[in-house]
């Protein structure tokens, strides 16, 4: 059974932010902000799956290919850096589009420690069939032009702001808490 959308929170739901909010108040599910990131990634990605099946490719393979449509060859590195992957999840991904015919990876000349990924003329050809993926989720997900924008845009900021303090002060925060 699907959980039914909560009303839209008031600024005064948003715990973490409050100075000395209780330990009742923090840890309440409905305040969280990571739990809807959460949910909607999953359930986003689960819409995926129909419009992708017939493609023969998984919601990775096929973010994979959008960075390769674009680019029309990648390293592994950049590929991972694109996608926020590591290369312990891409290397099994990658194979997988190596064996369907789409890609293929071989070791730089330059480097052989750098592998580099490119499409194929069949990868190149998934592109058009790939077309219709992107307007057949619109019809999933109910947002005006104005609102995907701006969700996008934020979805952008939380990500770059995770990222950036994860790699900028990855104490920061616990150094923080065991000084209060």
């Amino acid at each position: 059974m699907a959980a039914q959308p909560r009303a839209q929170a008031t600024p005064q739901e948003a715990p973490f932010l409050e100075e000395g909010a209780s330990p009742d108040k923090l840890l309440r599910l409905d305040n969280q902000l990571c739990f809807p990131l959460y949910a909607c990634s999953k359930e986003v990605v689960r819409s995926y799956q129909p419009l992708l099946g017939p493609l023969g490719l998984t919601y990775t393979q096929y973010l994979c290919m959008m960075v390769l449509w674009e680019e029309g060859a990648a390293t592994v590195s950049h590929l991972g850096e694109r996608l926020y992957l590591d290369s312990g999840t891409l290397t099994p991904v990658l194979r997988k589009l190596e064996e369907r015919g789409y890609v293929t990876r071989e070791r730089s000349a330059a480097d052989a420690r750098v592998l580099e990924v490119r499409l194929t003329p069949e990868g190149r050809a998934l592109r058009d069939r790939a077309a219709s993926v992107p307007r057949a989720m619109a019809c999933h997900v109910h947002l005006s032009a104005d609102e995907a924008v701006e969700l996008k845009r934020l979805l952008a900021k939380v990500l770059e702001s995770v990222h950036e303090s994860e790699t900028a002060c990855p104490n920061a925060c616990a150094q923080e808490e065991g000084s209060n």
